[in-house]
């Protein structure tokens, strides 16, 4: 080697930083301002007078040795001070890459009040200010100008022990659409809730940005975005840098669980037929999505009195979450004795367009299973020739369940609404869109227009409702019900696949878990305290059903155990020096 060429990563004789624990403490070669800076190993205060010692800390810490609970404490007040969500968004993303540890324990300690934070709604806005927002990297910037360096980028060391991977083009976040490189908010968003409720070691995981370019022209314009400047490249060249990119991830690490996150419609669908029999993956806005409004909908039905046989779907929104939802309910609807033809008749799916029948153009493969006949639509008094609305479908199918996920704020009119409660007792009505300003409508609204009749679920957080002169709290139907524990599972078994019955297990896990199962009074899924009480208990579902799909070389016996041994919970431990680096 010349002698002023820095090695490449295949060449160098780099390790990570740390070695996990083992016997109840970490060994680490970094000291002095490399550990302070490193968010992996970094105590803060927290570090012993010994280990000041022994790692050339003195000087650089304020002399009050501090625990994990008393910076938990700290950081808390410091956040609840801030006035706005997007700057306790900030602040979060600021401690995470400072001290994973006391991240993920405040987070873990205060969920039900920092989910909202860390994840939908705020996300939203997190992600529409990223560029600016920008301080540390996090994760992997992987652009189409640096397609073939992507083995090179990989291998880097501190990314051995990947074992999560949470990747987006940022082409549709969440209901805001295409935000390029900042959408790089969604799987660290995505990532820590894999962590706070999962109980992945966030070492074990790593948030991932296709950045192929963007339409958006307030990115194209914005002098501080940070993304690829440059109009979104499609087609056969998108195509290819995808596949370059999951390749390289086969190669570096043949066992690690891909999520897709966040990519548009058509993407989002061929990318998961092309790779399901390949990798071990799953699209969350799909699948996830599929699994926890399924798993909300088998709870309602304790409250509604009507078995998922007599069901009628309607939803807002055909696009891939849409159809996601109507496969896995139509699966549990012939699960549960309907035949087939007849639970496909049971679905209305509408989009922009009105409701998709046979014979109309654009249809999308995914869209195909769900079209209703043309015959099943005749005699129709329609609002508008042209097409047939949501309007339409309320007042002829009769839909008892209306579920949307278009993105469109408001979309459940005042109108659509009072009709869904004409014809049924308890209409239940999922407005699933994300963030809170795209939801179809408000649990309030939704409640006044019923008369308190809704069995209501929201995608994002609502305030409580009055009900009976009590508050009644709103359930959120987030995929943070299902995705940790799914991974989790997934992880801990060494399962080669994930499958549909995964997911439909873990919807009737969370089922099994609803408070109104024993109370008809009950909200319809556990608080969201719980969550990595709900992770446990998914992951377990999970793993059993890859046990007995035959995708675990796990014997049965052990799988509760292995399950447990993947959790982590975040605490300080002592640290050993190796050989070090320079202070």
């Amino acid at each position: 080697m010349a002698r002023n060429e820095s090695p490449t990563p295949e060449r160098r004789s780099a390790r990570p930083t740390f070695d996990l624990a083992t016997e109840g403490s970490i060994t680490t070669a970094l000291s002095g301002y490399h550990l302070l800076a490193d968010p992996l190993l970094n105590k803060g205060t927290a570090f012993t007078e010994a280990e000041r010692d022994t790692f050339g800390l003195h000087g650089l810490l304020p002399p009050t040795i501090g625990t994990l609970d008393e910076q938990v404490s700290r950081r808390l007040q410091a956040l609840r001070n801030l006035a706005t969500d997007l700057e306790r968004y900030a602040f979060l993303r600021d401690l995470q890459d400072t001290n994973e540890t006391l991240f993920s324990s405040l987070l873990v300690q205060n969920v039900e009040e920092l989910l909202p934070i860390v994840y939908t709604p705020t996300v939203g806005a997190g992600c529409q200010e990223f560029s600016r927002l920008f301080r540390k990297p996090r994760g992997l910037f992987l652009s189409i100008p640096h397609k073939d360096r992507i083995d090179q980028i990989l291998a880097n060391a501190r990314f051995d022990r990947v074992e999560a991977i949470v990747v987006t083009d940022g082409e549709r976040i969440l209901g805001l659409g295409d935000q390029g490189a900042n959408g790089m908010g969604i799987p660290i968003g995505k990532l820590a809730l894999y962590t706070a409720c999962g109980g992945l070691h966030p070492a074990t995981t790593l948030p991932v940005i296709l950045d192929v370019g963007t339409d958006n022209h307030d990115c194209l314009a914005d002098p501080l975005y940070v993304g690829w400047r440059h109009e979104r490249v499609r087609g056969q060249d998108y195509d290819d840098f995808v596949e370059a990119f999951v390749s390289a991830v086969e190669r570096r690490w043949p066992h690690v669980l891909l999520q897709w996150e966040d990519f548009a419609k058509n993407n989002a669908s061929r990318m998961l037929q092309r790779y399901r029999d390949r990798i071990i993956t799953f699209n969350d806005d799909i699948q996830g999505t599929a699994s926890v409004a399924t798993g909300t909908l088998l709870s309602a039905i304790n409250l509604t009195g009507n078995p998922l046989t007599e069901q009628r779907i309607a939803i807002m929104g055909a696009g891939s979450a849409g159809c996601g939802i109507a496969s896995l309910i139509l699966q549990a609807m012939v699960e549960g004795g309907l035949a087939e033809d007849e639970a496909k008749r049971r679905f209305f799916m509408v989009d922009r367009d009105g409701l998709l029948v046979d014979g109309i153009s654009g249809i999308e493969p995914f869209q195909k299973p769900f079209l209703q006949k043309r015959a099943a639509v005749e005699g129709w008094i329609l609002d508008h020739p042209d097409k047939i609305t949501l309007l339409d479908v309320v007042k002829h199918a009769k839909p008892t369940v209306l579920i949307g996920v278009s993105g469109q704020p408001a979309a459940f009119s005042q109108t659509i609404v009072r009709a869904m409660a004409e014809h049924n007792t308890r209409p239940v009505i999922f407005p699933l869109s994300n963030p809170t300003s795209r939801a179809e409508a408000t649990p309030e609204d939704l409640e006044t227009w019923t008369e308190g009749r809704v069995v209501v679920g929201t995608g994002s957080p609502f305030a409580p409702l009055i009900r009976d002169g009590a508050r009644f709290k709103v359930d959120q139907t987030n995929n943070s019900y299902i995705f940790p524990g799914v991974g989790l599972g997934v992880i801990a078994v060494k399962a080669r696949r994930v499958t549909e019955g995964m997911f439909m297990a873990a919807a009737k896990a969370l089922a099994g878990a609803s408070p109104a199962r024993h109370n008809a009074r009950g909200t319809l899924l556990p608080p969201i305290s719980q969550l990595r009480d709900v992770a446990l208990t998914v992951a377990l579902a999970v793993a059993r059903q890859a046990h007995r799909e035959g995708l675990t070389d796990i014997v049965a016996d052990r799988i509760e155990a292995a399950i447990r041994a993947k959790i982590w919970t975040p605490r300080y431990l002592p640290y050993r020096a190796a050989g070090r680096m320079p202070n």
